[in-house]
């Protein structure tokens, strides 16, 4: 099976490389054509100009874009070169109504859609150990798993198309909760003065722990937010997130409270450092006062 990977960043680019370890890469495309030309040269794979072309000499295409029209548009521009027969597994973080959209548009060529999200952040896009959500018909899901065991550890199929990207919306929305709580948790700990790489060894083993705890909270005790999953990305899913429970006249609290929160961490200008960056609005609470109303504790110095 010779597969092609559209869509080269943080997540694309430790995927690309894992379909290549395993013998299945043969093109990669990219926006910008020069992350792409500069890969293709490394593995020794093909950089075509245009997607038509790499989807004409692949028999899958796996891509991971970052919005919904973008994944509207690759299909669009895909979608003359594909043969009939041919895969397209998309792993991006689109509405269930965007994934049914893209695979009535690769249908009339007989071409089988599946949303296959995926999460695990960039350690688990570079390990090959991502979990991967599914959603299409169970025969295409069947062929598709070589690729998919080729960039993930956990593999679940569950449902029609549409059915990966509701899966994902639901992790997205446990995300932004266990993520709000480590932020609060490591800012009541700093303010207590307790030594946060100390505290981050012991509470990552003990029933409170979770991935997001054991990777993200050293950015917190460090101050740093290198990017692993962008602020805008995730408001980006969690507003997916909003509209879909809004059609159920629902709005969820965790949703709506993260999504405020990361409105003014991109007002602030960092949109673009990882999630762990909600950190900074909760130490401002305790840096202004402690929950007694007396001044803060003194905090203990970050680490480097």
């Amino acid at each position: 099976m010779r597969a092609g990977f559209v869509g080269l960043g943080a997540m694309g680019v430790g995927m690309a490389r894992n379909l290549h370890k395993k013998g299945l890469l043969a093109a990669v495309w990219n926006r910008t054509a020069s992350k792409a030309t500069a890969l293709a040269a490394e593995l020794r794979v093909a950089a075509p100009a245009t997607l038509a072309e790499l989807a004409s000499g692949v028999d899958v295409v796996v891509s991971c874009v970052s919005a919904d029209a973008d994944l509207i548009e690759v299909t669009h521009a895909l979608a003359p070169g594909l043969k009939s027969g041919a895969l397209m597994l998309d792993c991006s973080t689109v509405s269930s109504e965007t994934a049914r959209q893209a695979a009535e548009l690769l249908a009339p060529r007989g071409v089988e859609f599946l949303d296959c999200p995926v999460s695990g952040g960039v350690e688990g896009a570079r390990d090959g150990t991502l979990a991967i959500m599914a959603g299409g018909a169970p025969a295409a899901f069947e062929r598709a798993r070589p690729v998919l065991e080729a960039l993930g550890r956990t593999i679940a199929h569950f449902g029609p198309v549409g059915s990966g990207a509701a899966a994902k919306a639901t992790n997205q929305i446990m995300c932004a909760g266990i993520i709000e709580a480590v932020a609060e948790a490591m800012a009541f700990a700093r303010a207590q003065g307790l030594p946060l790489p100390i505290l981050i060894d012991t509470l990552g083993k003990g029933a409170g722990s979770s991935w997001y705890f054991v990777h993200r909270a050293p950015n917190m005790a460090r101050g740093a937010y290198p990017a692993g999953f962008r602020v805008r990305l995730h408001a980006k899913d969690l507003g997916i997130c909003h509209d879909m429970a809004a059609r159920f006249g629902v709005q969820l609290p965790v949703v709506e409270r993260m999504l405020a929160e990361y409105a003014e961490l991109v007002a602030r200008g960092y949109g673009d450092e990882d999630i762990s960056a909600t950190f900074r609005l909760k130490e401002e609470l305790f840096e202004r006062t402690n929950i007694m109303g007396a001044p803060a504790l003194r905090p203990p110095p970050r680490t480097s």
